[in-house]
């Protein structure tokens, strides 16, 4: 049984998630404030962290709590569900290390299918390469079966939502795809800015590897496409 830990700050709001995602048969623990979640978490960590921004009197605790987190691992899966949807902080919560960042608008359905498919990719970590799964275009390998994705045989650290949305970019090099394609394609439901910063997250990790990467292009009032180098 998978466990999740939610931490959210009000009461509410955090048994609503609680009694829903325990009745998808994960076991849950919930935390009022970054302290006392990082007193539980320390002792031992969950499969999935899902955490709010701000926490009681810390305006932006949740950022504090991902930064913790990630000193204690690397990969544990962690999800930002917020009120706040600025464009600043969902950039700040990405280039966090967060898998993904998600407005508390979003419907119980949907947090659901975001978390089915953040554990179906650490599952996918687990088992051995299938080439019949990889898809190259020139120095850029994606492992679909595996959600890993590679440059000049460098890992590359994507998330699940910027690995689906370089996915749909690279199927079809050449190929301009709207940011609504790509919001179709990753399965999320945000608004242009937000797609706007996924692609600028992602333009950067390639360039952390290669600084002469430019294979993502701008069509500017169109989308983006993938140029074949």
């Amino acid at each position: 049984m998978k466990k999740i830990a939610i931490i959210e700050d009000e009461t509410a709001i955090r048994e609503n998630y609680m009694e829903m995602l325990t009745a998808q048969g994960y076991m849950v623990s919930g935390y009022c404030d970054r302290q006392t979640a990082e007193r539980a978490l320390n002792d031992g960590l969950p499969d999935l962290a899902i955490v709010d921004i701000g926490l009681g009197h810390e305006i932006d605790g949740g950022f504090l709590l991902c930064q913790t987190l990630r000193t204690l691992s690397k990969t544990l899966p962690i999800i930002f569900l917020t009120a706040r949807d600025s464009e600043i902080d969902t950039v700040c919560g990405l280039r966090m290390g967060a898998d993904d960042y998600l407005t508390k608008d979003i419907s119980m359905a949907h947090l659901a299918a975001r978390i089915g498919a953040l554990f179906r990719r650490m599952e996918a970590l687990e088992q051995p390469a299938d080439e019949t799964a990889l898809i190259n275009r020139g120095l850029l390998m994606l492992d679909t079966k595996r959600m890993q994705v590679f440059w000049q045989q460098q890992l590359v650290d994507l998330t699940v939502t910027e690995f689906w949305m370089l996915h749909s970019l690279a199927q079809r090099p050449g190929h301009v795809k709207s940011r609504n394609e790509l919001m179709s394609d990753a399965k999320i439901y945000v608004d242009d800015s937000t797609i706007t910063s996924h692609v600028k997250r992602i333009r950067k990790k390639f360039i952390a590897l290669d600084a002469g990467f430019d294979c993502i292009d701008t069509v500017y009032g169109m989308g983006y496409r993938w140029e074949q180098l």
